[in-house]
């Protein structure tokens, strides 16, 4: 089978492998579409994603959907070979007292497309793909198998979101209009919130509007986020100046989520005003259930998240691939195809 491999820094080719060994419980997979995610792309262009160092090679891909190779049976329910399939890639790992209901955070899981433990828990970018049974998730007859790839980070989105509480006729700020943001941002609109989107670049904020939020804020253009405006702000970024920028935004008892991840150093943030607002700030990692919620609104909004893919490449055309998503200004989520 071909798979693409990336070996190190800006090391990615198509190879050709073994076909996969099929665990016990596991059904076999052949991917079609896979969604390009920031830690894939610091994958590729840096040889490593934060403190994860590709140590062998490593097929990247956490976010994507396929059909089954074999007729299969899942939870006592026959489905013929062909059938169209998203998968929800966390491997649990074990709980511990007082996070029983909060597996996104067990220690000892792994994640696939994932280089953090080792041997790397090889990722989706290739023809096949086992899978365990309970990560199947069959998508509904209205969502392709393009969009179907969004249920990964869709999901991320919707648990960010959770953690908030109640957003419905809430003032929210969305920091950063990349896919994670735009996500974010569609779900707030369609579940009743006032949204506001804040970007550096002209690009994401239009892919924004195309969304329906209320108003868009180009920081890179000299424009301001009002202060204490916002009861909630989903901080999307990652950014020490993003970060900074959500606890001057939020209202006074306020909630920031921080969606987007945070790099493994110390950075300089402004956290003077999250004592006298007496804000909450709350971390968010991926998520559980919501991988369900996803398929469903994914469903039920098509129309809404077509918008959020700009761009669709071929295998054999991985590095432009990869080298657009990195451009932002340019792209919202690009996924790659396996014909």
């Amino acid at each position: 089978m071909k798979a693409l491999v990336i070996t190190g820094k800006q090391k990615m080719s198509i190879e050709n492998q073994k076909e996969p060994v099929v665990e016990n419980n596991q059904v076999l997979i052949s991917p079609k579409y896979i969604g390009i995610c920031g830690s894939d792309i610091h994958y590729f262009f840096n040889g490593a994603n934060g403190t994860a160092v590709i140590k062998e090679p490593f097929v990247p891909g956490h976010e994507f959907s396929g059909v089954l190779k074999n007729d299969e049976i899942i939870n006592g329910k026959k489905y013929s070979a062909g059938t169209s399939v998203t998968i929800h890639p966390a491997i649990w790992g074990k709980s511990l007292p007082g996070i029983e209901n909060k597996r996104e955070i067990w220690p000892g899981g792994n994640y696939y497309g994932s280089a953090a433990n080792f041997p790397h828990c090889q990722g989706g970018m290739r023809e096949l793909m086992p899978v365990f049974k309970e990560q199947i998730r069959v998508l509904p007859q209205n969502v392709s198998l393009k969009l179907g790839s969004l249920a990964e980070p869709l999901a991320v989105a919707l648990h960010g979101i959770s953690l908030a509480g109640e957003i419905k006729n809430k003032k929210i700020l969305v920091s950063g209009a990349g896919p994670i943001g735009l996500l974010v941002a569609a779900s707030c609109v369609l579940n009743g919130a006032n949204v506001v989107v804040s970007d550096v670049l002209n690009g994401p904020l239009s892919r924004a509007k195309n969304l329906n939020v209320d108003d868009v804020i180009n920081l890179g253009a000299g424009e301001k986020v009002p202060s204490t405006t916002f009861d909630i702000v989903f901080e999307c970024s990652g950014s020490a100046p993003g970060i900074t920028t959500a606890f001057d935004a939020v209202s006074l008892g306020g909630t920031v989520v921080q969606i987007g991840m945070i790099a493994n150093k110390l950075s300089s943030i402004n956290l003077a005003s999250i004592c006298t607002k007496e804000a909450i700030y709350k971390g968010s990692l991926r998520f559980d259930k919501e991988f369900d919620q996803a398929i469903e609104m994914l469903n039920n909004y098509k129309s809404t998240f077509d918008k959020v893919i700009t761009h669709s490449f071929s295998a054999k055309d991985a590095v432009k691939a990869f080298e657009m998503a990195k451009d932002s200004q340019e792209s919202g989520k690009v996924v790659i195809h396996f014909e």
